[in-house]
């Protein structure tokens, strides 16, 4: 599809307590959190937008906003007030005006594969949960495993539609695209890596590959790739060893720190290290690669033979090739949980380096504490191309870290919520206990990712370091974000748990 964006279907529709749809509609992915509103307004087009944020700031109703749901923190289960769900807002489609591909923040992320494989052959470096809504993806400066070899998705933001509130109380859309010359340029500049709920309502994105300058849509972004080479090696956590284990990590933040350089042989593939809790079963690594690329197999036996160097533990390996859309758009794929594990909790870090020897001793300790065992802990490569841009360049401002790191834990029953929350945040605080117990940015860490957002980090039983939470994940951006809110929401209109401060 190419022009106009598509006809809407509906709405607004609005739901309230009462209407047999209104408890379907209470949730995102992750159960901790029920909203409580007022009403749900399902929308369809930005001008239903601004008429439904307008009603709502009239009338003195908070406004929430949704469209994947898999945010890990409650920031958009208020109680009362209106929640704007918009899931509904799928449209991805090229527009000829902008030179762009338009989409719609309720595009979930396998959505936007499949059309731009299936259209134009091209693709994105997103995330591979392909059920996330670009909504907030985006906006909190998105990753995945093509960002090694390509950057990560808001390098590729070309413009943002934003619908706003000003001081007088009238909401309105407003366009801003990354040309320096735009009088809106700021805005584009807090979507990329600023976070969702701040500055308004976003209602589409346009990406474009940063330098294209072609008409054609199938030379503005990357081609994507024809089929995926995916690659595991498995240790079984009964026959592992401490030694084994700290050796295992220890040469997966060595070899991230050796190869990660942009353009370098090594940064054309993804790879990540897994580990469950010792009663879970399995330690994995995964590693992933355009199968189209020279010696792609080889690429991820020498970084399996790296990271296995010195283990005493056997291990499975296993290398398949797939077509490419069968993968990244596979239905529910890095969903944490299932129908009926649905509440989670996530704490995340930048990595410059790899962790230090006390840290690994932690990372073994909390994996194998008996209590422990909802504990899950995720390394996952960064860096690659990521790294070509300026720190203020972007509203991303870790710009050159090589590992991500997730402690997450995911569990069913609401009466356990306290238990493995708590043990979370002790993993967490062990980690870092040198830096108060969180990632201060410095030569060994950089902070946290606002996409995996953790309300700790604000709070000073958890968060000893004083360095403020707003450091941790904006850097030196954070006063450039702040004077943004002043200039965009005023008001106040949006907010939430770790949300801008207006200045």
């Amino acid at each position: 599809m190419s022009g106009a964006a598509p006809v809407p279907g509906f709405g607004p529709a609005t739901i309230e307590a009462g209407d047999p749809r209104y408890e379907s509609l209470l949730r995102g992915a992750n159960h901790r959190f029920v909203a409580k509103p007022d009403r749900v307004c399902v929308v369809t087009t930005t001008e239903q937008v601004v008429a439904v944020v307008a009603d709502a700031v009239a009338t003195g109703l908070r406004v929430t906003v949704r469209s994947g749901g898999h945010g890990y923190e409650g920031f958009t289960a208020a109680d009362g007030g209106v929640l704007l769900d918009m899931s509904e807002m799928t449209a991805v489609y090229f527009d000829p005006s902008r030179r762009a591909f338009a989409i719609e923040p309720g595009a979930t992320l396998g959505h936007v594969y499949r059309v731009l494989f299936k259209n134009w052959n091209v693709t994105i470096p997103g995330g591979e949960c392909t059920e996330v809504g670009v909504g907030g993806h985006f906006a909190g400066g998105g990753y995945g495993p093509l960002s090694r070899r390509l950057g990560a998705v808001v390098d590729y933001l070309y413009a943002v539609e934003v619908v706003v509130v000003d001081a007088d109380g009238t909401a309105h859309a407003v366009v801003a695209t990354r040309e320096p010359d735009d009088p809106h340029h700021d805005l584009w500049w807090a979507h990329t890596g600023g976070g969702g709920g701040n500055f308004g309502v976003v209602t589409r994105y346009w990406v474009r590959a940063p330098g294209a300058t072609s008409a054609e849509p199938a030379e503005l972004l990357p081609q994507a790739p024809s089929r995926w080479r995916v690659a595991y090696c498995m240790w079984s956590w009964d026959a592992m060893t401490e030694e084994s284990f700290t050796t295992v990590l220890r040469n997966v933040g060595t070899w991230f720190e050796h190869n990660s350089a942009p353009g370098s042989r090594h940064a054309q593939h993804s790879a990540s290290f897994y580990a469950s809790h010792r009663s879970g079963g399995a330690l994995l690594l995964q590693a992933m690669v355009d199968d189209d690329l020279p010696d792609a197999a080889a690429l991820l036996d020498e970084y399996f033979d790296a990271v296995c160097e010195g283990v005493e533990v056997e291990a499975m390996r296993t290398q398949s090739v797939k077509p490419w859309l069968y993968v990244a758009a596979y239905p529910n794929w890095g969903d944490p949980g299932t129908q009926d594990i649905r509440r989670a909790k996530l704490k995340a870090a930048y990595l410059r380096k790899g962790y230090d020897e006390d840290q690994l001793s932690t990372v073994w300790e909390h994996l194998t504490r008996e209590g422990c065992e909802h504990n899950q802990f995720i390394l996952i490569g960064y860096g690659g191309q990521v790294n070509t841009v300026a720190p203020d360049a972007t509203a991303t401002a870790q710009r050159d870290s090589v590992l991500k790191a997730a402690f997450m834990a995911v569990w069913a029953d609401e009466a356990e919520d306290h238990e493995h929350i708590t043990r979370l945040r002790e993993f967490y605080r062990d980690v870092y206990a040198k830096t108060g117990g969180v990632p201060v940015p410095g030569e060994a860490s950089d902070g946290s990712y606002i996409n995996y957002p953790d309300i700790d980090l604000a709070d000073p039983e958890w968060n000893t370091s004083a360095v403020p939470w707003s450091t941790l994940y904006y850097k030196d951006n954070y006063p450039r974000l702040r004077q943004i809110k002043g200039r965009y929401d005023p008001r106040n209109e949006f907010h939430h748990g770790l949300s801008v401060e207006l200045p």
